[in-house]
């Protein structure tokens, strides 16, 4: 690359600060990831670990990257070696076949592996933009979503403006090349619309620990004035194997508001998830109510396995959100009733906020020791509702 990264403080990710951000709110966010520049060889502006991982250096050799020897010997063949590194839903070379040609992700073309300053970007068929990134000196596995050089700056913003917080995601490194930005975050397993979908439902006491966190998350954002607009079950992934701890994993749709005006006039999202107020409004709309709403429909599929309200037809949906009619099952609790009946109500004003829902005793009669879900063994007589053979369930799920 021809022009040179000066030397910056890590303030220098961004050009101008947040709206309404002072030096002393800067202070309180959370720590800014660290940022190299791509060379034009493909290196970086930044010497790699001198750690090494055997085992990393194998998987990478199988999917085709230079081994850090001088004189790298011919790959073993993928059937003879396991790739110690894959995720469950992660790619993996298919047996018997040839490794793939490595190329620099700066060159556009076919997605595919690449290398990128000592990483090997392994791409994610299941999820849009977003790769396996693997650290090869280290073995350090991480996830990288690529942006447009010109645009990463206002994507990564909300990353910059909130504090630091367990169940949000923070940016782990970014690197500039000439026209993308790769922006690297810590690794996930699996996210929770995937979760759900496998499980059908979960136990209640399982939801309310899963749930709180998610609510802990949107309240966190709401209070540094942050709203999240596109909210859904996707946007949470799981911070480790056990799956009992989850975070919000994008930022990137978000909206920053000025003080305690969130009036918002966007209408894109999930139609499932989507309000009555965004259907019914010509003008704006507030983000934080919105935002309840969208936590509604979650509680709701998590203890039912489906969504309140779901049709095929766009137009018969948005006219069953628009009713705002919905019936719940009778194995769901009576306080877990009182909630999804909280937040899913037609008037915004009427909703609880996301701070108000941490309060709500749902969460304490469940996540108490002894608590017993209700008839879980007549889950498949209720839940989810008969489908015909002919049925496209993909309809349910965003």
């Amino acid at each position: 690359m021809s022009r040179q990264l000066e030397p910056r403080s890590p303030s220098g990710l961004l050009l101008h600060p947040p709206p309404g951000l002072s030096s002393a709110g800067a202070r309180r966010c959370r720590s800014l990831p660290s940022k190299r520049l791509l060379l034009p060889d493909g290196g970086s502006a930044e010497p790699p670990s001198a750690a090494k991982c055997a085992r990393l250096s194998a998987a990478a050799v199988e999917a085709g990257a230079p081994s850090p020897s001088p004189s790298p010997s011919p790959s073993p063949s993928p059937s003879s070696s396991p790739d110690f590194l894959s995720a469950p839903g992660s790619p993996c070379l298919p047996v018997g076949g040839a490794p793939p040609s490595l190329s620099s992700p700066e060159g556009g073309g076919e997605e595919g592996p690449s290398l990128l300053a000592g990483y090997l970007l392994l791409p994610l068929p299941d999820r849009e933009h977003l790769s396996r990134a693997l650290e090869v000196n280290t073995g350090k596995e991480l996830r990288c979503k690529v942006f447009p050089l010109k645009h990463y700056q206002d994507k990564i913003r909300p990353y910059i403006q909130l504090p630091s917080h367990r169940n949000i995601t923070g940016i782990v490194e970014v690197i500039l090349g000439e026209t993308k930005a790769y922006v690297f975050f810590d690794k996930d397993f699996g996210d929770m619309h995937s979760y759900v979908r496998s499980c059908k439902r979960l136990p209640e006491q399982e939801a309310a620990r899963l749930f709180k966190q998610i609510v802990s998350a949107v309240a966190h954002c709401h209070q540094s004035a942050i709203v999240l607009g596109d909210l859904k079950l996707r946007k949470f992934v799981f911070s480790s194997e056990e799956r009992s701890q989850l975070r919000l994993e994008s930022l990137e749709d978000t909206h920053i508001i000025k003080g305690e005006d969130d009036a918002l006039s966007d209408k894109h999202g999930c139609p499932a998830y989507v309000s009555p107020e965004i259907l019914n409004t010509t003008g704006t709309y507030s983000g934080k109510s919105a935002d309840v709403w969208s936590l509604g429909v979650m509680l709701y599929t998590l203890l039912v396995g489906r969504y309140p309200f779901h049709d095929s037809d766009p137009t018969t949906l948005f006219s069953k959100i628009r009713r705002g009619q919905f019936c719940i099952p009778d194995h769901v609790s009576p306080k877990a009733r009182c909630l999804i009946r909280s937040l899913l109500r037609r008037e915004p004003s009427e909703r609880l906020t996301a701070a108000e829902i941490l309060l709500h005793p749902w969460f304490d009669a469940v996540l108490e020791l002894g608590y017993a879900d209700q008839d879980t063994r007549a889950f498949d007589q209720v839940v989810p509702e008969k489908l015909n053979e002919d049925d496209d369930i993909s309809s349910f799920f965003c």
